[in-house]
């Protein structure tokens, strides 16, 4: 299957590649087979290479909000990384290569005295993945910079959306409604004229203020649930007991009671962990959380 994938699109595959190494978590099996485009032509003629072998894909990108279960995922993983990381300015506008990070990105915005993605600093995830999402932090969100997102869809044609079509909303966009779901490959954003020390200067409490209240020293996918409606995941997991609550070796933070870390588990403990922590939060409160994490793969044998 390698070898033909490879003939057909051009694209170096590799086989047997342990996901763990792909995520925040450090948790997953192996990718029976990986790929990393280097554009999107590159992309559209893999993912044409795998529909005419009937080779499933799973697409992933700095895998910052993945759970990958310990069995891996079959098939061909294509990430979205470091090859299509480019950025570039006109004014502006910032346009950014999917695999480019959140962090990249805003200090890249930051030293042209270009304001709006501040808050983005600290988000450990990629362009594609955060626009998808409509990741935010601290007031913040994507969304509210985004004018343009292109991309290929899993067919291989190409396509562009406007901010309009995106549709964004809390941790939701457009993108997330089509089955099979769209492949970002480069977005622009539109900026605000502002300091490069005081947008610095910013970054910086930000980033002081993660480090004080959220577990970064430990293997995490950052918030583990969504925020309910008039609440806060975090408050509700703490007011029924869980800060500390382990399963194996996945653990509810002390530090923060939103982040579940990995101290050693298996993504079987980190699961387990998410839904029991779900669990007793819905039956003590009647609040359901949702998880902002996704899970993927095939559990080990």
């Amino acid at each position: 299957m390698i070898h033909e994938l490879q003939a057909r699109s051009g694209v170096d595959i590799q086989a047997n590649v342990p996901l763990s190494g792909c995520t925040s978590l450090r948790l997953g099996g192996p990718a029976d087979c990986f790929a990393e485009p280097d554009s999107s032509e590159a992309l559209a003629r893999l993912l044409a290479a795998a529909r005419a072998l009937a080779v499933p894909v799973t697409v992933i990108g700095r895998g910052s909000n993945l759970l990958v279960r310990d069995g891996g995922i079959r098939g061909l993983v294509i990430r979205i990384g470091r090859p299509m990381s480019d950025l570039r300015q006109e004014g502006l506008t910032v346009t950014a290569g999917a695999g480019a990070s959140l962090g990249e990105l805003a200090r890249f915005a930051a030293q042209r005295d270009l304001a709006g993605l501040a808050f983005a600093a600290g988000i450990p995830g990629s362009v594609g993945g955060g626009v998808v999402m409509n990741a935010g932090a601290y007031g913040g969100e994507l969304g509210e910079r985004v004018t343009r997102v292109e991309g290929v869809s899993q067919d291989g044609a190409f396509f562009t959306l406007s901010h309009d079509e995106l549709a964004f909303g809390y941790r939701h966009s457009a993108l997330q409604d089509a089955d099979p779901a769209p492949i970002v490959t480069r977005v622009t954003f539109t900026l605000l004229p502002g300091s490069r020390a005081e947008i610095e200067a910013e970054m910086a409490e930000l980033a002081r203020r993660r480090a004080e209240k959220q577990p970064l020293n430990v293997p995490s996918a950052g918030s583990t649930f969504k925020r309910p409606a008039g609440h806060f995941a975090a408050a509700l997991i703490d007011q029924c007991g869980l800060k500390g609550y382990a399963v194996g070796g996945a653990l509810v933070s002390g530090k923060h009671a939103g982040f579940l870390v990995n101290q050693g588990g298996t993504a079987a403990d980190f699961e387990r962990l998410m839904n029991e922590v779900a669990a007793r939060v819905l039956a003590e409160t009647g609040v359901r959380l949702e998880p902002e994490v996704r899970v993927l793969g095939e559990a080990s044998n």
